[in-house]
This record gives structure tokens, sequence and C-alpha cells, in this order.
């Protein structure tokens, strides 16, 4: 298939175009390179792209493509904070927009990152499956819960959106973050030998490795359509859930003498919550996940020593999203509604 990936050159992104080659499609990528800074280890082949806004998408730049893999968005909660109008304009309205122009333009399956995060602050101690009530606390969280609304108001007999929401991610990356957990975590063990938890440590989270993540769109693209047309999988495994202080000590036992500490401001975080995957492996059991968060906390380690990733990068936030943003708003290349004040992406 011709297959556009949105946010290409991101931090999933950069993961998934290769293996999307690899399996003979052909991919078009659409980025406004928001992060491009932010290059970590060797790089992905290139693939043909547009500069374009999702906010500015037509048909005609979709022509001749079957398949969307929409994975461009605001990204976390930091951002999303920053301006929530912003957040909503991008992950749900220009979801919508862009899930339009595809129908137009004549590509059938639309490939929605989505996010547990939809599920929030979770009641009880039962892991959650796909029908479970949502409970978003912050904006990004919300628009993701609004975009998977808008699509399936889309969806018919010629246009199949599917959602994939897509546990905490981690791991390396040509296109790195360190402003997730696992990679953060990882990150203050090696530079300063302290793994610093700024919640209690409570907090349980779901984790995926950004490869596996990957797999699961190159997965959901291939599978027949009457076993995953406007659905929702949680993209993980359930074995991989874990409290904040238990992926802490995974940390440590992978550093060398490095210890735990405490924020001094830690305290409790609302957004908590366990989840069931069992039903993207019973539907779609070609998606098989490789890693697990000790195997990739190894990875991270590796990747952070080989590369040589320095104090100086990471206490400026060369690899955070929150902090890229506001370093370009205040030197001029980034607006306050986040397009390039350079006129590019438009």
């Amino acid at each position: 298939m011709r297959v556009l990936v949105t946010g290409h050159d991101g931090y999933i992104g950069t993961v998934l175009t290769p293996l999307l080659t690899e399996r003979g499609h052909e991919v078009v990528g659409l980025d406004t390179r928001l992060y491009a800074e932010g290059t970590f280890g060797p790089q992905p082949a290139p693939v043909p792209a547009l500069d374009r806004d999702l906010r500015d998408v037509t048909a005609t730049d979709l022509d001749g493509i079957d398949a969307v893999v929409h994975l461009a968005a605001i990204s976390n909660d930091p951002v999303g904070d920053l301006d929530p109008h912003i957040t909503y304009d991008i992950n749900h309205q220009a979801t919508v927009l862009l899930a339009r122009a595809s129908r137009d333009a004549g590509a059938s399956r639309f490939l929605f990152s989505s996010s547990c995060s939809l599920y929030g602050a979770a009641e009880g101690d039962d892991a959650l499956a796909e029908d479970a009530t949502f409970n978003p606390v912050t904006p990004y969280g919300h628009s993701k819960v609004l975009g998977e609304q808008g699509l399936s108001e889309l969806a018919d007999a010629d246009f199949s959106p599917v959602y994939l929401r897509n546990a905490t991610a981690y791991g390396a990356s040509p296109r790195l973050r360190t402003d997730i957990v696992v990679n953060d975590l990882t990150a203050h063990a090696l530079l300063d030998g302290e793994v610093l938890i700024k919640s209690d440590g409570t907090p349980w989270r779901p984790l995926v490795h950004a490869e596996d993540i990957a797999r699961a769109f190159v997965a959901l693209l291939d599978a027949p359509r009457d076993t995953i047309h406007d659905e929702p999988f949680n993209v993980g495994l359930t074995s991989e859930n874990y409290q904040i202080r238990e992926l802490a000590d995974m940390v440590a036992d992978a550093v060398p003498d490095s210890r735990i500490k405490y924020a001094a401001d830690a305290g409790p975080d609302t957004r908590s919550y366990r989840v069931d995957f069992s039903k993207i492996a019973e539907r779609v059991p070609e998606f098989r996940p490789a890693w697990t968060v000790p195997k990739g906390v190894r990875q991270l380690v590796d990747a952070y020593i080989r590369e040589g990733l320095s104090a100086d990068d990471f206490s400026r936030g060369r690899y955070t999203r929150i902090a890229t943003i506001k370093r370009r708003q205040a030197d001029g290349t980034l607006g306050t509604d986040l397009r390039p004040t350079d006129g590019s992406a438009a």
C-alpha cells in the first residue's frame, strides 16, 4: 500500500517508517519537524514527505494514498496543558479534518495513535479493557477521547478507522524523548547517579516499547478489515503494568551505583491505571511484543552511553517536548499557535 505516516519524523515515526518500508509499503511522510534537533544515533533512510501542518491538510495532498497512520499530535500532558485550545485543535479537530480529507481522497484505512491516558484516574484495582469508562484528567487525554469519537462518526463501508490506545512508551529512538518515565529515570540514573521519582511512586502505568508500538501499527495495517473496523485496541502486554517505584527499582538495578531519590515536591498522581491487553493478542495474533521494561532499560543504558548523552543536552531539554517548544518560542522560530514563524509547514 501507499501509506501516509503523519509525524514520521517523531519518536515513534522514525522507528515505524523503516518497518513499513521493509514490509514493502510505499511510505510518504507528513511532519513539521518541530523536534528535529532531537536526533539520537543513526537516522532512518529518508522518505518522500509533505512539509505540512495537520491543520492545513486537504484531499489533494493525499491523492493516491491507500492508508493513513496518524501519529502526529500534541504528545504529552505538559505540552497539552500549555494551551488546551491548541491541544484540542490539533489532536481532535485536525485529526477529524485529516480523516475527512483521507476519505475524500480514497484512502480506505486510518490508524489513529490514541492513548491509554484516556482512562485517566481509574477506580478500583481491575485492569481496564477497551470497554472501560473514559476518565481523562488532562486536555491531552480528553483530546484523544474526542479524536476517537470524531473518527468513529466517519466510519463507513469504504473508510475504516481503528484506534490504537498505546500504553506509556519507552525505549531508544532516532528521535529521542526523555520526557517519558522510563527514559527519564534511566537518564537521571546515568547522569546524576540518582533515579529521581517525581511522584510518591504508587501510581500504576502500563508500559510498551516504542518498537512494539510500531509493530502494532504494522500488524493492524495488514489485519483483515472485519476484525478491526472501527475498533479500539489497547497496545501493550498485560504483564507490563507497573507502579512507578517498581520502574525505579528496575533502573537502579541496571545502573551501577545509582540510588533512588524522591523529588522534594513528590506527591500523589491522579493518573493511575492498569490496562488489559488481551483483545489485541486475540484479534491480531500477528502482533507479538518483543520488549519488557528491564530489557528496554538495558537498551537505553547502552544507547545513552554509546551515543554520549550529555548532562547539558539533558538539563536544557534537547529531548524534552515542552522545553523544545518554549525554547523555540523564546527565540522566535515558533509561534504561540505552534506554527513555524518562517512560513514552513504551511
